[in-house]
């Protein structure tokens, strides 16, 4: 198994490594300090099982996974984590294996047992449990902060309060921002259960919008309205989803 180890503290870098080293049948590609490096190395090294904190400064572990779970590549995650009883059951319900700080060799080896158990059939499995612990483990009013998109020959991540408008792409999204426009390989419905809907909001089934990003309001025909963009975008904004937001049309 080629597996990343990803720990703010370097101490729980080294403990990990050293455990992993008594094994031959894994190879350590690699450590990452932070949640940016984690993610780039997942996503240009596709490491079999990964050794994931949970709590990291700035992007965190769950932050980790959201980044992920639309990846093509997902790998087997053992978690690591202080006392937390709703994390651990949170992990329990959903299948997936966690390490309670501090952690002997004992109780490590034994998620190293299920995790080589687990690898060969890892990437749907994963996607399914990664979502549904997403969903237990994202308290009211946390959304995402950043998205992490392909931009060329690497994956960059643009700040969701940089993002003006998103419209659909087929099986794609373009993601219009300050800086550009990225496409990325996902569903509107899909990124739109991700972000602030008190920030974005649906305004057509092909469109959303950051309502920073909007002007002016107009009435058009038949219940539609028009929505003016600070960039002179103009996009309709369908009778169906100008019902569902009654605060915002008058």
């Amino acid at each position: 198994m080629r597996v990343l180890v990803v720990d703010d503290e370097p101490a729980a870098r080294r403990k990990v490594v050293r455990f992993l080293q008594e094994h031959a049948d894994v190879e350590v590609i690699g450590e990452a300090a932070n949640g940016e490096e984690a993610v780039a190395r997942i996503n240009a090294e596709h490491p079999d099982l990964i050794f994931l904190d949970v709590q990291m400064p700035g992007m965190d572990g769950f932050d980790v996974i959201e980044a992920i779970t639309e990846s093509e590549h997902i790998p087997s995650i053992v978690f690591a984590t202080a006392h937390d009883e709703y994390a651990v059951r949170a992990f329990e319900v959903n299948a997936l294996d966690y390490l309670l700080k501090p952690f002997d060799r004992e109780r490590f080896t034994q998620a190293l047992v299920r995790a080589r158990k687990s690898v060969p059939n890892s990437n749907h499995a994963s996607q399914t449990q990664l979502l549904a612990l997403l969903d237990a483990m994202r308290p009211a009013g946390r959304h995402v902060r950043r998205l992490l998109v392909p931009s060329e020959e690497r994956s960059v991540f643009v700040n969701v309060a940089e993002i003006v408008r998103i419209e659909a792409d087929r099986n794609n999204v373009d993601i219009y921002t300050r800086r550009g426009t990225f496409n990325m390989r996902t569903t509107l419905e899909s990124l739109q259960k991700k972000l602030d809907p008190e920030q974005f909001v649906r305004i057509h089934r092909s469109h959303i919008v950051n309502l920073d990003a909007v002007k002016e309001i107009h009435p058009w025909f038949h219940g539609d309205y028009k929505a003016m963009l600070h960039d002179g975008t103009e996009l309709m904004w369908s009778r169906r989803y100008a019902s569902r937001r009654p605060d915002m049309i008058k």
